[in-house]
């Protein structure tokens, strides 16, 4: 039988149904948002967006478009439960993290509603394993009110220059300070940690700079312990556009690419660390 035609234990067609060819496509996402176990999963016929907080600081955001499932399907406008992630990815990795070449493990799955278990059915060489997560009714998500007409100052960047400094920056300051301005430095990334300080600078017109588009000159620190989670989906992901509001609150959206080349992305929000500010 295939997969997508596998009962679901209910005659009702399910409030949210996906299917997919390769569940990695999925779990890796997930996994760059996996910082806590509480997540909130919000479904619309645009697709799926899965939400982690924590301390009311930091927001990440994972977006896995309608586009990259082969079946997709929400009976309602939208549909919200929350689920503990970490058992989700356990499900997802149910036949393990790496498959053989040419093989992946497809994935559908179910919810039916409210008071309703997300049903997974996980398919590898034949075998075909049934998952059923509890879920709960979804804490409220705090709103960040970061909307593109408020932003100040955006850069978009390759990866692999933020990549690289975070490797040369000193992790052991407490608050990664950065700078966004239409003049020179440009765009400066400062720690202050055991061994001093240290700085990253890129000028505009570096060959790692996409796009540049800075109004006014703003320096904020940020929380290393809050801007470490990011580091996941930083990893993963082929360009960043880093923004900030006139309050100084942070966007970080990756852009991530998938081993069949579809696009997805993960979006942390991070407010500025006020003490610091006070204190100065």
């Amino acid at each position: 039988m295939p997969l997508w035609s596998q009962p679901t234990g209910s005659g009702e067609p399910p409030a949210l149904s996906a299917s997919l060819d390769n569940a990695r496509h999925l779990s890796g996402l997930l996994r760059a948002v996996h910082f806590q176990d509480r997540a909130t999963c919000f479904a619309t016929a645009h697709g799926l967006r899965v939400t982690v907080e924590d301390a009311k600081c930091i927001q990440a955001n994972a977006f896995i478009q309608a586009e990259i499932f082969q079946e997709y399907a929400v009976q309602e406008e939208s549909v919200t439960f929350q689920i503990n992630l970490s058992i989700l990815l356990d499900c997802l990795t149910i036949f393990g993290t790496s498959s053989l070449p040419g093989t992946s493990t497809a994935l559908r799955m179910c919810y039916h509603g409210y008071g309703y278990p997300l049903v997974l059915f996980l398919e590898e060489g034949g075998v075909v394993t049934v998952c059923k997560i509890n879920t709960q009714e979804p804490d409220e998500l705090l709103d960040f009110d970061f909307c593109s007409t408020n932003v100040v100052n955006k850069i978009i960047l390759q990866s692999e220059g933020l990549r690289e400094a975070f490797a040369e920056l000193d992790m052991t300051s407490e608050v990664l300070q950065m700078t966004m301005s239409p003049e020179k430095p440009y765009f400066r990334l400062s720690t202050f940690g055991n061994a001093g300080s240290a700085h990253v600078d890129y000028p505009r017109d570096s060959d790692l700079m996409e796009a540049f588009h800075c109004n006014q000159t703003q320096t904020h620190r940020y929380k290393i312990s809050l801007l470490k989670p990011s580091t996941k989906a930083l990893a993963l992901s082929c360009k960043v556009s880093i923004r900030t509001d006139a309050r100084g609150f942070l966007s970080l959206q990756y852009m991530i690419r998938n081993e069949d080349g579809q696009v997805c992305f993960v979006e942390y929000y991070c407010c500025p660390d006020e003490d610091i500010a006070e204190a100065e």
